[in-house]
């Protein structure tokens, strides 16, 4: 149908800048215009688990997350009905009991570190992208945020980079680069990529308001 919305799927490694490059890409839109759904939303509730087990989660691989969720709410709003996101709880470890309200868009942006893993994810998808950035810059960013946001210490951080986050990125995320239409390289830094990006977005809705 002519009014249906743009899936646009942007994917990438840990501190790739992918949801700086969302990010830059919204702004360039009304807030009536664009919708960003943050795959880290749909992490599973794991509210039947004790504490002690969810903080064994390993929030990098593809079992992580509830994509039949997420994919029920794509379809919703693919028809143009509201939907509620939910909320994950990091210091607990699941679903927090909290939604949020969503109203669909001419544009939604699905931004992930495994939204390409999925095929029946990339099957909605009209625009795929990859965020590529180099590896030391990546861990770079990682440290920082962690420590500066989250209150983590270096020596935890580089351990569960090296143990769990750079093995996941290897398996799952990095191998995902293939089904990409576009790859940006450095992320938010690449400002030519990101204005073809907008400008194609722009050029498609322009095309579906002539037909």
């Amino acid at each position: 149908m002519a009014d249906k919305p743009i899936v646009i799927g942007v994917a990438g490694g840990t501190g790739s800048g992918k949801t700086t490059v969302t990010r830059s890409i919204c702004e360039q839109f009304t807030d009536k215009t664009i919708l960003m759904i943050e795959q880290d939303s749909y992490y599973k509730d794991q509210a039947h688990l004790p504490y002690e087990e969810r903080l064994k989660t390993n929030y990098d691989h593809p079992l992580a997350f509830d994509n039949d969720l997420l994919i029920e709410h794509l379809h919703g709003l693919l028809n143009r009905k509201n939907v509620e996101k939910p909320v994950y709880n990091y210091k607990l470890h699941t679903r927090s009991d909290e939604v949020i309200d969503v109203e669909p868009k001419d544009v939604i942006i699905l931004e992930g570190i495994l939204v390409l893993e999925d095929e029946r994810l990339r099957n909605l998808m009209d625009i795929k992208v990859f965020v590529d950035t180099d590896a030391d810059l990546r861990i770079i960013r990682r440290l920082m945020r962690d420590i500066n946001e989250r209150g983590r210490t270096i020596e935890s951080v580089i351990e569960q980079y090296v143990n769990v986050v750079r093995p996941m990125h290897l398996q799952f995320v990095e191998p995902t680069k293939r089904y990409a239409n576009i790859i940006i390289p450095e992320g938010g830094e690449n400002l030519v990529a990101i204005d073809l990006m907008t400008t194609k977005i722009r050029s498609i809705l322009e095309e579906r308001s002539l037909t």
